[in-house]
């Protein structure tokens, strides 16, 4: 008699024994068929993976009553489940609410087309891959792990979501801040962006030259302290090449994933105090010649060095971007960051539709800054991959200050506390090892 086919899909990054006590299940009505979601799959409604498919893959395989693992490329289960046609599909209870709802309706109404059957398996209290992914965040992260990890989200995120950071505090709302959307989806910030705008503007510093990277990785350590996500360094203009690589270096052994370095030269001000930039563009050859340099001092082929152009932003054009951007992927860039001074998005969409079709097309990062009524949407459906909300969360955070700081002068240090202040036990709450 032909064994009954069962089929179960998972994601299996972190192995716990609520997914053993389902396999275990599924391998009492027949022959088990894993069909282990990719990094992308999982990307859509959670975070990325700890461990690539291939990984994953591995260990799955290896675990008793599995007779085999397919691929399942998206949360979707039925084009899998029309081309297995299994007996059964067995699944944990707990996808009756939440994001996975749909899919589950999907799967009933597909197994009937062959009178197949859905059998679902009490949850397993007080363990799940999310419980234990907050506890591995307690436990922190290796330098390693970190610097990998941008590289893996280009590869598998639509859209990579990065914010500014100036401090230990800052990167602690970046890090734990989530926001559940319409569908249920979990929204979050997927890396840091250690700014030199705002480092030099929280230092009280006009002049963003003066916070010099040896300074600055002060404000990096505090950062990679408190935190597990991957952060890009503002590497600005770089400086001069051989102090460019040195910074490659450092930034590298630290675990910082990438740098960006834009094409300008001349003394750079600080434009959140209200100080002028005095710059022109970076000649194209010598910039290449940056580039090739840090590219060939780094130790690993994970931190990633991109270039940043300026055309857009000191009047030159989008076509002088284009071509910019070609030289500066021969020269071993492996991303580009375009930025505008222009309100409106056009002329980013207008750089996006012709680079596009680059044949080597390396990642491309947006500033959203100026341009700030663009949604994300509209960014991925323009090309973009990266998405950098760049000095928001200090511009925030300075009229609240400043507002405190009044609220008490008015109140002559009166007990008339503003009720919009931030309560302390919240803010202690982000800060670990406190309660």
């Amino acid at each position: 008699m032909k064994n009954k086919i069962v089929y179960v899909g998972m994601s299996a990054d972190l192995v716990h024994p609520g997914h053993l006590n389902i396999i275990k299940k599924a391998a009492e009505l027949g022959e088990v068929v894993v069909g282990l979601l990719t990094d992308q799959a999982i990307a859509t409604y959670k975070r990325v993976p700890f461990m690539e498919y291939e990984q994953r893959k591995e260990i799955i395989e290896n675990i008793k009553g599995v007779s085999s693992v397919v691929q399942q490329s998206t949360l979707d289960y039925v084009p899998n489940l029309e081309k297995i046609k299994p007996d059964y599909v067995v699944h944990g209870d707990d996808w009756r609410e939440g994001v996975q709802k749909k899919v589950r309706e999907q799967v009933i109404n597909a197994l009937k087309a062959w009178g197949g059957e859905l059998v679902e398996v009490p949850y397993t209290k007080n363990i799940s891959s999310t419980k234990l992914h907050a506890a591995l965040k307690e436990v922190g992260t290796t330098p390693n792990i970190r610097l990998k990890s941008l590289k893996r989200m280009l590869n598998v995120k639509p859209l990579c979501r990065f914010m500014e950071v100036h401090n230990g505090l800052s990167a602690l709302v970046v890090e734990n801040t989530t926001y559940k959307d319409e569908k249920g989806i979990n929204c979050e910030f997927d890396g840091m962006w250690a700014s030199s705008l705002t480092d030099s503007t929280a230092r009280g510093m006009p002049d963003i030259e003066a916070v010099d990277v040896s300074s600055r990785m002060m404000t990096l350590n505090q950062v990679l302290e408190v935190t597990t996500k991957p952060i890009i360094f503002d590497g600005d203009t770089g400086g001069k090449t051989e102090h460019f690589v040195f910074t490659v270096k450092t930034l590298e052994r630290l675990g910082v994933s990438a740098v960006i370095i834009e094409d300008k030269v001349g003394l750079k001000k600080n434009s959140l105090l209200g100080t002028d930039v005095h710059q022109m563009q970076e000649d194209v050859g010598l910039f290449c010649d940056k580039i090739r340099k840090g590219k060939k001092a780094q130790a690993t082929d994970d931190f990633m060095i991109i270039a940043r152009i300026e055309s857009l932003i000191l009047g030159s054009g989008v076509e002088d971007a284009l071509s910019r951007a070609k030289s500066y992927i021969e020269a071993g860039a492996d991303a580009i960051m375009i930025h505008s001074k222009s309100k409106s998005f056009d002329e980013i969409a207008e750089f996006c539709r012709s680079y596009k079709k680059f044949d080597n097309c390396k990642p491309l990062i947006a500033v959203p800054t100026t341009y700030n009524y663009v949604t994300e949407d509209q960014l991925i459906e323009n090309g973009v991959n990266l998405v950098i909300y760049a000095n928001h969360l200090l511009r925030s955070a300075y009229p609240a200050m400043k507002k405190t700081a009044e609220s008490i002068l008015k109140n002559h240090c009166s007990a008339k506390c503003d009720p919009e202040l931030l309560p302390i036990k919240e803010l202690l709450e982000l800060i670990p090892g406190t309660k």
